[in-house]
């Protein structure tokens, strides 16, 4: 049985000795103890044009880093078998629901298993064959921002003191995401110099989105919208969706004795809290899931043409998002609560 052994990097500066010493290549190959043809090769690997200081004529020469890089690429390049081998549908799946359909790479792997692909690879796998251009037109430019996790500094200086209720005194078990009915709110603004606003509300527990159409973005806009919300919802029925409301310290949540109170009963409906400032990770829910909005309607678009309709495909295609990464169950939780609340609104 032949065994193969690739040379070392002592070898090759052994290889650069013997031939500055002009030995023969059968003579090198012999005080290596290789095959003569593999000496020819790693010459050949190795070779690279120089200046004869003392001719003033550009010559050939054998480089012992050049080879061993070389060697070092070949391999990395090394690697198992794809695990997709030659599944193509699977991989034009995986393409469309990404470039098309604008599906988070999660979500575009948990979709295809729900159809009934035989190939299955992890999410990182996915990111490495997107990174390495395993496919013919998805690249890192048709995918979503990727997350960069930021450290916060946990000391807030600030010179003033909140709207309202500062979130330090928000209920520990509503951080550990244990139950329903905490939400995070912020608004999505458009072109400048337009006025149509979006109001975004994410559940904690579920991470699914309630998103509405304001003529701005004014606190009155926002009140107005919770107001009708409660309306549609009912008194009892919006005191246990909406338990408590977490918010940034935006002019736009200013009224937050509005927001908390019951345009219905005049009793208070909800409870607010307020982020320290410049501290948007508090409602890190509510920021991440944005991002999906923006996808679609990225900074600098106006929201004046905008329809509730074309809100209502954007719902649709978010829950669709957020219940594949879940495998249905949470969606299933928050149709019923979806179907009420979205209804003509502007």
């Amino acid at each position: 049985m032949r065994h193969f052994k690739h040379l070392s990097f002592t070898q090759r500066l052994q290889i650069e000795a013997y031939l500055k010493a002009k030995l023969p290549k059968n003579e090198i190959a012999n005080l290596l103890g290789v095959h003569i043809s593999t000496v020819y090769r790693k010459i050949k690997r190795g070779l690279y044009t120089r200046l004869n200081g003392d001719t003033y004529e550009y010559e050939d020469s054998y480089s012992p880093d050049i080879s061993e890089k070389k060697y070092r690429d070949n391999l990395s390049c090394k690697g198992s078998d794809l695990k997709i081998n030659s599944d193509y549908l699977f991989a034009y799946f995986i393409e469309d629901k990404i470039i098309n359909e604008k599906f988070s790479p999660a979500a575009a792997l948990a979709a295809s298993c729900s159809e009934g692909f035989n190939t299955s690879i992890c999410v990182s796998t996915l990111y490495s064959y997107i990174e390495k251009g395993v496919f013919l037109n998805l690249t890192n430019k048709n995918l979503p921002v990727k997350h960069h996790r930021k450290k916060h500094n946990k000391t807030n200086n600030t010179s003033r003191p909140p709207r309202g209720t500062s979130i330090e005194k928000r209920p520990e078990d509503v951080s550990e995401r244990n139950t329903f009915g905490h939400w995070e709110m912020d608004c999505v603004i458009g072109k400048k110099e337009t006025h149509k606003t979006l109001l975004v509300l994410t559940e904690r527990y579920t991470r699914q989105e309630i998103v509405k159409i304001m003529k701005d973005k004014t606190s009155s806009s926002v009140v107005k919208a919770i107001d009708r919300i409660e309306r549609q919802l009912g008194s009892r029925k919006f005191k246990s969706v909406f338990r408590s409301i977490t918010v940034d310290n935006g002019t736009e949540f200013s009224d937050f004795k509005g927001i908390e109170r019951s345009v219905l009963t005049k009793s208070k409906r909800t409870q607010v809290y307020y982020c320290h400032p410049y501290s948007s990770y508090e409602r890190g829910s509510n920021e991440n899931q944005n991002k999906l909005i923006r996808r679609h309607y990225p900074k600098g678009t106006s929201f004046d043409g905008l329809k509730q309709s074309d809100i209502d495909k954007l719902q649709d295609w978010i829950i669709t998002i957020l219940g594949k990464c879940s495998g249905g169950v949470l969606q299933m939780m928050f149709l019923t609560l979806v179907s009420i609340v979205f209804s003509n609104f502007v």
